[in-house]
């Protein structure tokens, strides 16, 4: 069997989080994703949730590939090298900005070799041909990998959806995909998240179109929710706050980070005048700020959720202040996103989330999306992911 192609799962199958493939070919291994998952209610003192990567050590990875920056895809990248061999680190140009800085954060980032990829140019590794294409997710830069091996052909999707008017105006690329078909592919891996939601999955757009509504009929403060990774959601919301006459201002490590980098590399294009510290956005007058923080999912030490205990150092809330928590709580996380809610709102703010007001949109397909990917690229078998 030295010429079969394994796939190996350590985790992301049967569970949102902890995303991470092993594909070997004879002796040769690469790794797709690298990612963690966050702890449940019932994870007392528990930080991170890591797969079980033990596999892993008994020889090198020639590469780790990364399909998008997304923690349950990349955050446990920095524990990985620090116990496995690996040749080097493939992603694309956001994605690397995001896990270099992660990576200087643990000590790892002169120890370890970096490689930009790029849709249009194929790489070889060893036995393994890749290929990148284009797809739309809720951060920029996502790309689903195409394997070529003596075994075979594998298409592995990453996190995906057909979004026809994406922020940045990179669609998922049909006409590769379609191309990749042709070619005749023997086993996708396809993001399965939403697979029983009928129909199609939103467009982002819809989201800004909802704040272009939400933020001229409110006068006190605006405080917008959402994944610190999730670019378009955050660039959208400080577009509509500085139209509407706001400054804005960005609380949470993790988000002040994301936004820095993005706008570094040119995936965002705010001017530094909008911008107000956290401690200034308290002196601003209401009606003249929105706070974009991290905290959607009720994260004990996050943002949002000390603000709604009112334990943050800098930002409060109160009567006429309304909050919009714009993303969908992950399995395991409701009861803490609904304590967050009730807090805020005996604090006076007005909370708009999913149930009640279009403030989120998925990243993943929905069942049409998925009926038109396997048109387009005709598997000979199919292995859901990510579901």
């Amino acid at each position: 069997m030295a010429d079969a192609l394994r796939i190996i799962p350590l985790g992301g199958l049967g569970e949102v989080g902890k995303n991470m493939t092993i594909y070997e070919l004879g002796e040769e291994r690469i790794l797709i994703d690298a990612g963690l998952a966050f702890p449940r209610d019932e994870h007392l003192g528990v930080d991170l949730v890591l797969p079980d990567f033990s596999y892993l050590e008994t020889r090198p990875l020639r590469a780790i590939v990364l399909t998008h920056g997304h923690e349950d895809h990349v955050g446990a990248l920095p524990y990985v090298l620090r116990e496995i061999e690996v040749g080097e680190v493939i992603a694309t140009r956001l994605t690397l900005g995001m896990i270099k800085s992660k990576l200087d954060e643990h000590g790892l980032g002169a120890s370890t070799s970096l490689r930009e990829a790029r849709p249009d140019e194929p790489m070889g590794l060893g036995p393994f041909r890749l290929e990148f294409v284009r797809m739309a997710h809720s951060i920029p830069d996502c790309v689903a990998i195409l394997l070529e091996t003596s075994a075979g052909r594998v298409l592995h999707t990453g996190d995906w959806k057909l979004d026809h008017t994406p922020v940045d105006g990179l669609k998922t690329d049909v006409g590769k995909l379609a191309e990749i078909g042709n070619r005749g592919v023997d086993l996708l891996l396809g993001d399965s998240t939403n697979a029983e939601r009928p129909g199609m999955t939103g467009s982002e757009r819809l989201v800004g179109e909802a704040f272009r509504q939400i933020f001229p009929t409110r006068s006190g403060r605006i405080l917008v929710a959402s994944f610190a990774s999730n670019i378009h959601r955050m660039q959208q919301a400080a577009e509509v706050a500085i139209a509407n006459g706001r400054r804005v201002a960005l609380v949470g490590r993790s988000l002040r980070k994301n936004m820095n980098i993005a706008r570094n590399l040119g995936y965002v294009d705010l001017p530094d005048d909008a911008f107000v510290s956290p401690k200034e956005a308290m002196d601003v007058e209401p009606g003249r700020v929105v706070i974009l923080c991290t905290g959607s999912q009720g994260e004990p030490m996050s943002a949002l959720t000390r603000i709604a205990y009112g334990d943050h150092q800098n930002v409060t809330v109160e009567r006429g202040d309304t909050v919009i928590i714009s993303a969908k709580p992950v399995p395991g996380n409701e009861l803490r996103v609904h304590d967050s809610i009730n807090r805020l709102a005996r604090a006076g703010a007005e909370v708009l989330h999913e149930e009640i007001a279009r403030v989120h949109v998925s990243g993943h397909a929905c069942s049409e999306e998925m009926r038109t990917l396997l048109s387009l690229v005709r598997p000979k078998a199919l292995m859901p992911i990510h579901g």
